[in-house]
């Protein structure tokens, strides 16, 4: 049993820390506390905000930065990120500098982040079920949802897609199990794609090789909710990450560059102080367990349940491989040499499994890493020209 005095020392710790905590918050940068709606506002586009409930029941916040483009342009984030990942950078961000060009820019939240962790029936708090999804529902009700609302919206028959990471594979499923969509996308712009991570640098290499013991580690203790702004976990992240110093060492230096590539220059910590404050956004523990499973097996593969479940599930012992040469869709694919996650090897297997690649480019820009293509300070510079000259052969306008 702990003395009264420990017990007061401990109180008064905790106390302490908090105040820093909060006293800290009182300086950070003004877009670290915004969400969507008021960055976008800030810098001169107020967004339209749409509501999509998915055909499994998920509500989902769809947001509209109106342009004149005659063709729309989707931007979907990556794995727990969210729709403010394309405003971080101000008046520099990829969703403001489409906008600012007159692009009809729309800004995809998927299920369970903070600004779709809502359901018709279920309840993310209560309900572990509406947990129990991964990139691969995301692919086949989310996506399908949100095309369908864009297109009904604005009459176009087809639109372009710009997606980051999770954003990637989840179109690599649409156009594998949904192939009727595959006729309404103009184009799909794949930055740091993700599909296959053989070549996974460390410390992702070793996740993934434990991957059997994360997965139960998750059911054992019932984690369902991974890095959400209410998880514990999430909760100290957004305190402890964009604090002067100490947060960026231990959560950039710490975390972001090992898993995505070192490239300090692109991440200063001036920014990181923004975007530490919006990421994570919450995921579901078997979004991550699948993109485990897909690097432990070697295979871009539906989630494996265990052989007598899949049986259940798919009729085979085995999780079906997803059939990349049934996504007909045109292709660009965007990697970074410097990318841990997307690497070059494994993007170029991609390059050869998908049907219709019509752009390839390695970033010339040697550093350039997971997080460049929706962060990096000079995006504009070694980023745009490369996005623009895909927008620029499937004209807009």
């Amino acid at each position: 049993m702990m003395q009264p005095t420990t017990l007061v020392l401990s109180a008064i710790l905790i106390i302490s820390i908090h105040q820093v905590l909060c006293v800290a918050s009182e300086f950070l940068p003004e877009d670290s506390k915004l969400n969507t709606i008021e960055l976008a506002t800030k810098y001169k586009h107020v967004p339209v905000q749409f509501e999509v409930v998915t055909k499994d029941g998920y509500i989902l916040a769809l947001y509209r930065l109106p342009g004149r483009s005659r063709i729309p342009v989707l931007l979907t984030h990556g794995l727990g990120d969210s729709s403010d990942t394309w405003l971080l950078r101000g008046s520099t961000s990829l969703a403001i500098t489409l906008a600012d060009d007159g692009y009809d820019v729309w800004l995809a939240n998927v299920r369970g982040n903070r600004y779709s962790r809502r359901h018709q029936h279920l309840d993310p708090d209560k309900d572990p079920e509406f947990w129990r999804y991964s990139f691969h529902e995301i692919g086949y009700y989310d996506l399908p949802a949100i095309i369908d609302t864009i297109l009904r919206t604005t009459a176009a028959k087809s639109l372009t897609a710009i997606s980051h990471s999770q954003g990637t594979t989840a179109f690599y499923v649409l156009g594998s199990q949904r192939k009727e969509y595959n006729s309404k996308i103009n184009v799909l712009i794949s930055l740091a794609p993700v599909a296959y991570l053989h070549h996974a640098s460390p410390p992702i290499s070793y996740l993934i090789e434990l991957a059997p013991v994360i997965e139960l580690v998750f059911e054992d203790l019932c984690i369902h909710e991974v890095f959400g702004d209410n998880t514990t976990v999430g909760n100290i992240l957004h305190r402890l990450c964009p604090l002067p110093v100490i947060g960026y060492f231990v959560c950039v230096y710490g975390f972001a560059f090992p898993t995505s590539g070192f490239d300090p220059p692109e991440l200063e910590p001036r920014f990181s102080q923004v975007s530490s404050a919006h990421f994570p956004a919450g995921t579901s523990s078997r979004s991550i367990v699948h993109f485990l499973q897909v690097g432990y097996r070697k295979e871009f593969a539906q989630y494996d349940y265990g052989k007598e479940a899949n049986v259940k599930y798919y009729n085979s012992s085995e999780p079906p491989v997803y059939r990349l040469d049934r996504v007909t869709m045109p292709v660009a694919l965007l990697v970074g040499a410097n990318d841990h996650l997307s690497t070059v090897p494994d993007v170029e297997l991609l390059k050869e499994e998908l049907a219709n690649v019509v752009y390839f480019n390695v970033n010339p820009r040697p550093l350039c890493n997971h997080l460049d293509f929706v962060w990096g300070r000079h995006m504009s510079d070694y980023l745009y020209p490369h996005i623009y000259e895909v927008l620029d052969s499937y004209k807009h306008f």
